[in-house]
């Protein structure tokens, strides 16, 4: 029973149902507002209507008594039967109104229209009119309800008279109250049709926040494959578009990283075996000649493995923003600087073959650092006396640095797997080299510089490595 008493609450705690609610909310209190003001309205209109009418009414028939009688073309002269005859042989009253005409104390002559009231309902208003002396308006309580009335006493030329015009609204104020009520049924109707509409339509513009919450729900580590439907291009759209962008982003470091701790756990593992395995070995060893080659064997290994690790670690540090130090370099001192420092790698034939002038904004180290990994990795597909050459160009966008041997080569299947981490390359064929690591090094430097390192084809022996980044 209690978890069924929660069920509302948690309906109602919905977004969908909460904006309809208030909507909702709003609207009633706006149709209530203008019902209540229509009706106020239209029984002022009223009140002034019937004032109006009364007033003519009595002007009318204070003009007709000071005129003339057509019947004899004689002034009325104060012969109240014949006003009476002739005001009420062409007078039509108005809906809701009554007119009487008394001689002395006698009715002489009524006229209603429907709704009205009749003589004999007026018993106690009649009673209070035949009373006055003085010309008077007002308003009367009645059988028939509220009454507004114009009263004029007559003096006659043998006997006194009265003329009464009275108006009773209460059939109008009916006929008001059921065009309201009508219109606050059409209202609710409107409401309630409103309030559906509402209903689907903020489900359809708040779908895709629903299907945020449920993929959501629905990610794991291992799973980040689930992509949110997007139709429109509303403000919710738009929050599942940039969800979806970052799950994409998510699943590719999250592949990355996967990728990147199998290689590593299977890289760190060679070198850790091997020196596991000549410690183990090393008090079998019988002469000091063996015990310090096998020594010499481990600390190798153990500065392969503190390279590897380095190597690991600078490749880590290329996501950081504070990878790179950029400052305004001279690309003509840099490509000089690089070359001086790349002849003494090897015994090779170090050619400058270009060398470009201007000014870019790049990290100075990190550029060096790069080239000069293209540089080590053209001195081991090359031979002592084999030319390596060196050089930068630029123009408006883009700057260029490269390495050019003419050593081995590299096959074209092996074009991009080289600069994936771990990948190794071959020299003629005769098995790895190195850990795979220096490319991966390279292509982070450059997409650090928002560029990027590539082998390009040309006519002859050897390979060409280009870094490219724009100038600014």
């Amino acid at each position: 029973m209690a978890r069924t008493g929660t069920l509302p609450g948690a309906w109602f705690s919905t977004m969908r149902v909460r904006i309809v609610a208030v909507i909702i909310a709003l609207q009633l209190v706006s149709a209530a507002g203008s019902v209540v003001l229509l009706r106020a309205v239209l029984f002022d209109r009223l009140d002034d209507e019937i004032l109006v009418s009364l007033e003519n009414e009595a002007e009318e028939f204070q003009l007709l008594s000071q005129g003339v009688d057509p019947d004899t073309a004689e002034p009325f002269d104060r012969d109240l039967p014949a006003i009476f005859d002739t005001y009420f042989r062409r007078e039509v009253p108005d809906e809701g109104e009554t007119l009487l005409a008394f001689v002395a104390d006698d009715l002489y002559t009524t006229v209603r229209a429907s709704g009205a009231g009749e003589s004999g309902e007026l018993a106690g208003p009649i009673e209070y009119w035949q009373s006055l002396d003085e010309p008077e308006r007002g308003t009367i309580e009645t059988a028939l309800g509220e009454a507004r009335y114009v009263a004029l006493p007559l003096t006659g030329q043998e006997e006194d008279g009265l003329w009464v015009a009275a108006n009773f609204p209460e059939l109008e104020r009916a006929e008001i109250d059921d065009a309201v009520r009508t219109q606050g049924l059409i209202a609710v109707v409107t409401l309630l049709v409103v309030t559906l509409v509402g209903l689907a339509l903020a489900g359809r513009v708040l779908r895709p926040l629903r299907q945020l919450a449920t993929t959501a729900q629905t990610i794991s580590d291992t799973d980040l494959t689930r992509r949110i439907h997007i139709t429109g291009n509303d403000e919710a759209s738009q929050i599942a578009a940039t969800f979806n962008d970052m799950l994409a982003r998510l699943e590719k470091a999250f592949t990355t990283q996967r990728r990147f701790l199998d290689d590593t756990s299977h890289e760190l593992r060679t070198p850790l075996t091997v020196i596991r395995g000549h410690l183990e070995l090393l008090e079998l060893d019988k002469s000091p000649q063996e015990r310090r080659e096998t020594v010499a064997l481990v600390t190798d290994e153990i500065d392969r493995f503190t390279r590897l690790v380095n190597d690991l670690f600078l490749i880590a540090q290329a996501e950081h923003p504070d990878f790179l130090q950029t400052d305004r370099l001279n690309l003509h001192d840099l490509t000089l600087e690089i070359h001086r420092k790349a002849s003494v790698l090897a015994e090779r034939f170090w050619q400058l073959q270009q060398v470009a002038d201007g000014v870019v904004t790049a990290d100075r180290q990190r550029l060096t650092q790069a080239v000069l990994q293209l540089a080590d990795n053209a001195v081991k597909y090359t031979e002592p006396g084999d030319v390596i050459r060196i050089g930068s160009a630029r123009d408006a966008r883009t700057v260029r640095l490269w390495v050019d041997d003419e050593g081995a080569g590299i096959p074209a299947e092996e074009g991009q797997r080289v600069f994936r981490r771990f990948a190794r390359g071959r020299h003629d064929g005769t098995g790895p080299d190195g850990a795979g690591l220096g490319l991966s090094i390279v292509a982070a430097i450059a997409e650090a510089h928002h560029g990027q390192v590539r082998l390009v084809r040309r006519p002859g022996p050897g390979s060409r490595f280009e870094i490219s980044f724009p100038v600014s």
